[in-house]
């Protein structure tokens, strides 16, 4: 990997890609910002992924050894289900990284977005043998689509991948035990809204335990209907559509510069 390239001297891809993977590359470019912006980033080691759109089998992840803060819409790397580079590129990606996301990639083809990381609260949630509890209103959002993955190690077998997709099936949040949180959204703003979700969930969770006091859960009843209310408050639009939009103007005012 060739780390003394300044991140001005990466040149530009805007009008050297089509329309819409540069809007691809900017979205996801914002989204790895805003982990960093919300202290969800584990320095160099967790990885959103993109497809790119007209594609099946290409996708956007990273450059390894850029902090989350640093990355740019041009900085990124684009790849193949295999995880090898299609462009001339002096960054290399994760392998571990890729392993996860190519798994989920690969099947759920509705899935254009894969968003992991490895927070404190998120990994002290994943490590308790209930998972998440149905403690808050936030919660029966994330426990009427949520799956749980047991921890293998470092994922880098490709043998693993069947089990990782076996646990996310069809839904939207899925839970590395000892690990950390994954999500997935047809785009890279509900993906995003997904796991600001998921982490809220496991930052109450936490704290409602460290009270000591004895705890309220939701009627189960309550989680079932989860997916009509979300549908009702957002008004049908969803809360990627909804909240993206003023999550990048927030994103222009503490941290320009992910747009080149």
């Amino acid at each position: 990997m060739q780390q003394s390239l300044s991140i001005d001297e990466i040149p530009s891809l805007k009008g050297r890609v089509s329309e819409d993977e540069w809007r691809t590359r900017v979205d996801l470019a914002a989204a790895y910002r805003l982990v960093a912006l919300f202290g969800w980033d584990d320095l160099v080691f967790t990885h959103i992924t993109a497809r790119v759109p007209g594609t099946e089998d290409q996708f956007l992840i990273n450059p390894y050894g850029l902090m989350f803060e640093e990355i740019t819409a041009s900085s990124l790397v684009r790849i193949d289900l295999a995880g090898k580079k299609l462009d001339d590129t002096p960054f290399e990606i994760n392998p571990a990284g890729f392993t996860i996301h190519s798994a989920i990639h690969a099947v759920r083809h509705d899935a254009h977005c894969v968003l992991h990381t490895h927070t404190l609260n998120g990994i002290a949630v994943s490590a308790q043998k209930h998972g998440v509890l149905p403690l808050s209103q936030q919660s029966i959002f994330v426990l009427g689509s949520l799956g749980y993955h047991d921890y293998e190690g470092v994922a880098l077998r490709d043998d693993e991948k069947p089990r990782l997709v076996r646990d996310l099936g069809d839904k939207t949040y899925l839970m590395l035990r000892n690990h950390g949180l994954l999500t997935v959204g047809p785009t890279v703003a509900d993906a995003f809204l997904a796991m600001y979700l998921f982490e809220t969930v496991c930052n109450i969770q936490v704290r409602a335990l460290a009270g000591g006091s004895e705890l309220i859960t939701v009627d189960p009843a309550i989680i079932e209907t989860s997916g009509h209310q979300a549908r009702q408050v957002t008004r049908g639009q969803g809360a990627g559509a909804l909240t993206w939009p003023g999550l990048l103007r927030r994103l222009d005012r503490r941290s320009p510069g992910y747009a080149r």
